[in-house]
């Protein structure tokens, strides 16, 4: 074979280069570099070429490509590439999102440049033809158009070239490839059917299999098993066959075993499980697993021991040019390694875990899909974790299993991917396959991809492919290669902290590799930045350039902090980037958010240096201050710190340093009550930045009394108790260190309390709360309250220090003076509120004099003072509330109380006195709080825990002030009321003098309420609901008509006079329309419509009589003609609800003098030539004509019209509108009729023609026997028989049917009902006797035409199909005919019944499909008039009114 001279020309054909002609080439548009001395021929050929470097198979048998960079194709994920575009310069600061996922160029696609060449060299020079299949294992094979096999190393040279082109001529293109694992042989399917193996240590044919298999049909797939004696094929019929080889006595021959037949559904793939070297001995191994792939479902057999389906999955539906794909793979699983299958069909990838049991069952477990929003073509496993996915655009996806991620997406495009579309059609045997098949194989390319240990190969038109993964260096190199550095590091660190996909080439411990990757991340730091320095522009704006290292300079900071390499950062990258004016800058600017966050605490001296220097310099002054407070102390140059934190007002920096550097907690405070001190003493407002300051100070103080350290933290435990003396020492100091003469004692606590008095009381109480032992604290405690008495009553002593007063402290603290003009009230009473709150403490210590508290009783209930009255009001309550320490002369209070008119501080007497009563006084006298008295009466009447009799003085006192209850909100009153005061109600009603009030009450008193309450019986009083309509009438007439449709409880006599006296006609006419007197409210109705019609009459003959104001009065014309017509329309609805329960004459009362009054008005307008008012008079007594004739017949109408004495003078014309507009509407009707009923007789014609063809039409019986007795119709020669023919197509003789009693009951003796016995026994027994025969309901409501193609079956056929159990019978009467002609049959239709399940079902369906009004289906009709009729029409259920269409039932149609 090897000799052949189709394989020499190929050989030495191969070792030439087909090169472009050299004369195409121009050196320009290609950009060829001129050489000296051009190269000889002999140093080219000794040359290493690029596509000549070997890769070399490693121990396990993987293609090597890491020496194939020279020409590798160099691609980027979709997800990680830049756009490089100069825009990114208009960006913010960056930041690092470890969040972010970036997986850079996961696939290395390299061209097998020496395969490629080779392929079309053979293609030229040899006519091998086109490629046509690949496989790849040790070797790669590929097979060519003309019968070929060209087999290559791994070093890309031409081994074999198997066969010959006559044999090509014969077998046909090579259509399918497969190599045993051992790389010994090699399979060949051609595309004429024929099978060949091939021994690839000398490249003999060792068998050619003509047999295998049915003739005339192309080889899909041909497989080796991992047993070397057992291959699986796969033809185009779907058919899938095993292939055992046997050799006996040097003979070799072929078995061939059908496993899976074509005509139960073509297989179009099939996949064995093929065990990797690790995992021969593998448990699952023994039973040589092969998946299939149908068009509709997969299938997993097993062909060892013996042949076993193990499971049948079926497909989601799916598009059917969609190719099925199958793929195996070992996957660590729970710390045992398994096979899991891949498979799809359209864009869901599904996953089956076998295992095998311990039982020695197969078990098939499924796992998580994998949804893509793409057409798959090619699936294929490249490691345990990872599939490569080719869509039906030839892009190429990488997706990570266990996280459904797509990692990378490839365009395949230059590869120009080979289908197998010609095989899959079988066009070299005549392409006698199925449309299916034929639509999947459109794109199918399984000959085109193959995988073997990590590495894919395609093949395309012209060239060879391989797809390997790269390791991890290559990925971030790649990055690199591209300038994307940031990606590069985000990658590298995914890799540090293992949450990258698809990692090659890292091993050892964790420990380990996080060491090797981190030196890597050093090295990209390092190169990240001599890049953003080479890159920086020179020239130009410095924010471009600020901008520039703002993308740079935070990133490489934060990965030397997640690395841990502060040494790194501060030492070789500070100095490297210090280089650069503007990349130092931004170097200490980017620290803050490190220092702040508390990554980073610790500085270089040098750093912290140009910190300060930097910040200061470009006045970011807060930046520097939070920088500060989070860096340790011992990196800070204290002395320089302190100097620019006072010279830029930095108080918390400042408070930090002295605090941490030196354990000074006095000094911050004296500097900054420096701050806010002289403006308080002098009495001037704060600014804003002297409030932070004084809260700042507050904050402080609380912090150190409290023990924790500010800003943040907690002072050492060993300087707590110190630090909390220190402060208190410094608070009760009697002068500042820089005092002057002037200056007031104890200017600390003065210039806190003048500054919040409130807060700083706060912080007293908050810290007294924490001293329970400590004898020193308790001490402190008492001194600063003294300390708080005397300032607020030492004003007197502004002139003197207190050295040089004689007074102790008891006797400063007797002589209180509380009016101090320095403090406001609030300021007092927070003061007294705070001392009072102190000494109710169950452990107090504090002594306070009490005679203070009389003082500042008198201070706060000083009357003449108008000012602060809330205020003061609020803090004597506070005062009070604190509990019983203050112990004042109640007596003495009320009385001050009253006078200073402190209505809450009186309530809160009252309370305690239990005098409820006077509670209401409070409240009432009280503007801010006068609503709130509604709810305060209601619950203490409601609530238990009050006496009888003080609920009652707290009623006598609302009776009495019931009437000013009623003014504030009559709502709530009648609420009040209806709940706590229904029996008084008429004494109520009598105090109320104002009517006005009087109505509004009775109003909410009445209005309908929810629920049940004790007052509502005595609020049905008629005399009430009389007395508020008669109010009702005088003040809201509007408001009438609703009152007296929702009120039950007026007497409609008394109702009718009251509503008659205030002349409200519309009341009236109801109440009197209630009682039943109809023609009375009609009366009323009328009279007032007179009324306005004479005042249209008049102001039309106003406005003809004087046009000067014609524009004036047209306002008012419109106005009258509004009321008119509502009063008409009035009219008309009384009369219309009234005449259907009259007679005709009665009727003829109320219609007709309304018809005489509107054409007596429009005679009398028509006279004024008002033309507007006319029309509109004209067009309403059309309308009054119009609902009138519904109830009076027409000719009455118009005799009356012709009588009446306002025409008998006049001509025809007057009256002519009228006729015509009577003789419209009865032509209307008259065409309607004679629509409906023209349509009706042609539906009914319809419905008769299309019942008698199906009754006439003959029936077709399906077999020539009884379906009972199982003989022929015809059992004996000379006999005459009766048959029955069903519909379905059964076929009974007459008396089996009868013996079996399959009768339903008998109308006579000629029509008898029968039912198919097999048909109702098939659908659950066969039917007895109807129970109810008189209501059964002929099968005709759903017989229906029945065709043998059930996609021309309507849908109401199926409906028909659903219920129509019971099948109308024909009887046939057999008679012989001495020619033995065919019988001579007579049929008789008889009608079946619906049992009550059917009838149910039925009734059902109907009401489903309950169909529109009639009026609906009447212009349906009308609008399918003359087309061909072609449904049911199912009736609508009209309700009440009278109206059915018979229509008769749909055709029975017979096969």
């Amino acid at each position: 074979m090897s000799e052949s001279p189709d394989a020499r020309s190929l050989l030495s054909a191969s070792s030439q280069l087909n090169l472009m002609e050299v004369d195409a080439i121009d050196d320009k548009e290609f950009d060829i570099p001129q050489v000296d001395t051009p190269p000889t021929l002999e140093s080219i050929l000794n040359e290493l070429e690029d596509e000549e470097e070997p890769f070399v198979l490693e121990d396990t048998c993987v293609l090597n490509t890491d020496n194939m960079d020279a020409h590798s194709c160099d691609t980027s994920s979709l997800a990680s590439s830049d756009s490089g575009d100069p825009a990114h310069l208009k960006r913010k600061r960056r930041t690092v999102d470890l969040n972010a996922t970036v997986h850079g160029s996961v696939l290395r696609h390299s061209l097998l440049k020496g395969i490629s060449a080779q392929i079309v060299s053979a293609a030229d020079k040899v006519d091998a033809g086109l490629p046509t299949a690949i496989t790849v294992s040790g070797v790669i094979a590929v097979g060519t158009s003309h019968g070929l096999a060209l087999v290559f190393d791994t070093n890309q040279a031409l081994r074999l070239c198997l066969g010959t082109k006559a044999t090509g001529a014969e077998f046909g293109a090579v259509s399918a490839l497969s190599i045993n694992h051992d790389c010994s042989r090699l399979l060949c399917g051609f595309a004429k059917g024929q099978i060949t193996m091939w021994d690839l240590a000398n490249g003999k044919l060792l068998r050619t299999i003509n047999d295998a298999h049915p003739p005339g049909t192309a080889i899909l797939h041909v497989k080796f098993t991992d047993d070397p004696t057992l291959a699986v094929c796969n033809d185009s019929g779907g058919s899938v066959f095993e292939l055992a080889f046997r050799r006996v006595m040097g003979m070799r021959s072929c078995d061939s075993r059908c496993l899976f037949s074509g005509s139960k559904g073509e297989v179009c793939c099939i996949e064995p499980l093929h065990a990797p070297p690790d995992f021969r001995d593998h448990p699952i191994t023994h039973y040589s697993l092969l998946a299939m792939a149908s068009l509709t479902k997969i299938l997993v057999i097993g062909l060892k021991p013996s042949l076993k389906v193990w499971m049948t999955f079926p497909y989601s539906k799916s598009d059917p040019s969609s190719v099925p794909q199958l793929a195996w793979q070992f996957v660590p699983v729970q710390k045992t390694v398994n096979p899991i299958l891949a498979f799809c069909k359209g864009d869901t990838v599904h996953f089956l875990l076998v295992k095998k049991e311990e039982t020695g069952t197969i078990h098939v477990i499924k796992q998580r899909q994998l949804h893509l929003s793409c057409d798959i073509i090619s699936l294929s496993w490249i490691n345990s974790r990872t599939l490569v996915l080719v869509d039906s655009h030839e892009k190429l996806q990488v997706v990570d299993r266990p996280s459904q991620e797509v990692l990378e997406t490839l365009d395949l495009e230059q590869v120009q991917l080979v289908y197998n579309s010609r095989h899959f059609k079988s066009l070299a045997t005549g392409g006698n396959v199925s449309q299916a098949l034929a639509l999947v194989g459109e794109k199918a390319c399984y000959q085109s991809v193959s995988s073997y240990a990590g590495q894919i190969v395609y093949l395309g038109t012209k060239s060879a492919h391989i797809m390997t993964l790269r390791n991890w260096r290559e990925r971030i190199d790649c990055l690199l290669k591209q300038e994307h550095f940031v990606e590069a590091l985000s990658l590298a660190w995914s890799f540090h902290e293992g949450t990258a996909k698809a990692v090659v080439g890292l091993f050892g411990d964790p420990v380990k590799r996080k060491g090797v990757v981190g030196d890597k991340m050093v090295e990209v730091i390092f190169q990240f930045a001599e890049h953003a320095l080479k890159k920086c522009p020179e020239h130009g704006k410095i924010q471009v350039m600020e901008q520039h290292f703002h993308d740079v300079v935070p990133v490489l900071v934060d990965y030397c902090l997640l690395l841990q390499r502060a040494d790194l950062l501060f030492n070789q990258l500070y100095a490297r980037l210090g280089e650069n004016m503007v990349a130092k800058g931004v170097f200490l600017e980017s620290l803050e958010s490190y220092i702040v966050a508390d990554r980073l605490g610790h500085l270089t001296t040098p750093i912290m240096r140009d910190l300060l220097a930097h910040y200061h310099g470009n006045g970011m002054m807060d930046s520097l201050e939070r920088c500060i407070v989070h860096l340790d102390v011992t990196s800070l140059d204290i002395q320089q710190v302190v100097k620019v934190c006072w010279e830029n007002q930095l108080y918390d920096a400042m408070i930090y340093v002295f605090n941490r550097g030196m354990n000074d907690y006095i000094t911050p405070m004296e500097k900054l009550f420096a701050v806010i001190g002289p403006p308080l003493r002098e009495g001037r407002g704060l600014t804003d930045e002297e409030v932070v300051m004084g809260n700042k100070l507050l904050v402080y103080i609380s912090c150190c009394l409290a023990g924790r350290a500010y800003p943040l933290g907690d002072i050492p435990e060993d300087l707590v108790v110190q630090v909390k003396h220190q402060v208190f020492e410094f608070l009760i100091r009697l002068h500042s260190a820089d005092s002057s003469e002037e200056e007031e004692v104890f200017p600390y606590i003065r210039t806190l309390l003048h500054f919040d008095t409130r807060e700083f009381l706060n912080v007293l109480a908050m810290t007294f709360e924490d001293f329970k032992n400590d004898k020193q604290a308790l001490e402190y405690q008492q001194r600063i309250v003294d300390i708080l008495l005397q300032i607020h009553h030492l004003g007197h002593l502004h002139d003197k220090t207190v050295a040089e007063s004689s007074l102790s402290w008891k006797e400063m603290t007797h002589e209180v003076m509380v009016d101090n003009p320095d403090f406001t009230p609030s300021q007092v009473g927070g003061l007294f509120t705070f001392l009072a709150r102190q000494l109710a403490k169950p452990d107090n210590t504090l002594f306070v004099n009490r005679k203070l508290f009389d003082q500042v009783l008198e201070f706060l209930c000083c009357p003449d003072d108008d000012s602060r009255h809330t205020e003061r009001q609020q803090v004597l309550l506070e005062l009070l509330q604190v509990g019983g320490v203050v112990q004042f002369n109640e007596g003495r209070l009320l009385a001050l109380a009253e006078k200073a008119k402190f209505y809450q501080i009186c309530e809160f007497l009252y309370e305690k006195k239990h005098l409820y009563d006077r509670i209401i006084e409070c409240y009432l006298r009280d503007p801010l709080r006068k609503v709130e008295i509604f709810s305060y009466i209601h619950n203490l009447l409601s609530m238990p825990g009050y006496s009888p009799e003080e609920k009652q003085a707290v009623k006598d006192k609302a009776l009495q002030h019931m009437q000013e209850l009623v003014t504030l909100d009559p709502s709530k009153s009648a609420d009040l009321v209806v709940f706590h005061f229904a029996e008084e109600v008429q004494q109520i009603q009598s105090e109320l003098q104002d009517d006005q009030l009087l109505f509004q009450f009775l109003s909410c008193l009445l209005e309908p309420r929810e629920g049940h309450h004790p007052g509502i019986l005595l609020l049905q009083e008629h005399d009430l609901h009389e007395l508020l309509l008669d109010l009702m009438c005088r003040f809201a007439p509007q408001q009438l008509l609703s009152f007296l449709q929702t009120s039950q409880h007026y007497r409609l006599e008394e109702a009718i006079q009251i509503t008659e006296k205030y002349h409200h006609n519309e009341a009236t006419a109801y109440l009197l329309e209630k009682k039943g007197d109809v023609q009375g409210a009609f009366a009323v109705l009328l009279e007032t419509l007179k009324d306005k019609l004479s005042l249209l009459t008049a102001e039309s003959d106003r406005v003809e009589g004087g046009d000067g104001r014609r524009d004036e009065e047209e306002g008012g014309d419109e106005a009258t003609l509004t009321g008119v017509k509502d009063s008409l329309n009035e009219i008309i609805v009384l009369c219309h609800r009234s005449s259907q329960n009259l007679y005709q004459q009665q009727r003829e009362v109320l219609w007709f003098p309304l018809l005489e009054t509107m054409m007596a008005s429009q005679k009398l307008v028509k006279g004024l030539d008002a033309k507007h008012t006319f029309e509109v008079l004209k067009e309403l007594t059309m309308k009054v004509l119009n609902c009138m004739s519904t109830f009076i017949s027409l000719p009455s109408i118009i005799q009356r019209i012709l009588q009446d004495p306002v025409y008998g003078k006049g001509k025809l014309a007057e009256i002519q509108g009228l006729i015509l507009g009577m003789l419209d509407t009865f032509n209307y009707e008259q065409t309607l009729l004679e629509t409906t009923t023209s349509l009706l007789n042609h539906d009914l014609h319809w419905s008769l023609a299309h019942l008698r063809a199906a009754v006439t039409r003959g029936l077709h019986p399906r077999q020539d026997y009884c379906n009972i007795c199982l003989q022929q119709y015809k059992r004996r020669q000379d006999s005459a028989e009766e048959i029955i023919v069903f519909s379905c197509g059964h076929l009974y003789h007459f008396q089996c049917l009868q013996q079996k009693d399959c009768g339903w009951g008998f109308a006579s003796e000629q029509q008898q009902r029968w039912s198919c016995y097999k048909c109702s026994s098939s659908q659950g027994g066969r039917a007895g006797p109807s129970a109810e025969p008189n209501r059964g309901r002929s099968t005709s409501l759903a017989q229906l035409p029945y065709s043998d193609d059930t996609s021309d079956v309507a849908e109401d056929d199926l409906l028909y199909i659903a219920l129509n159990q019971k099948k109308p019978a024909t009887r046939v009467t057999s008679v012989h005919h001495d020619v033995g002609a065919e019988a001579d049959r007579k049929k008789v239709f008889v009608e079946a019944t619906l049992d009550l399940q059917q009838e149910q079902s039925w009734d059902q369906l109907r009401c489903l499909y309950r169909g529109p009004s009639r009026l609906s289906i009447l212009s349906e009709l009308s609008h399918c008039h003359s087309s061909e009729k072609t449904g049911l029409l199912i009736t609508a259920q009209p309700g009440t009114e009278n109206f059915q269409l018979k229509l008769a039932p749909p055709p029975l149609l017979e096969e």
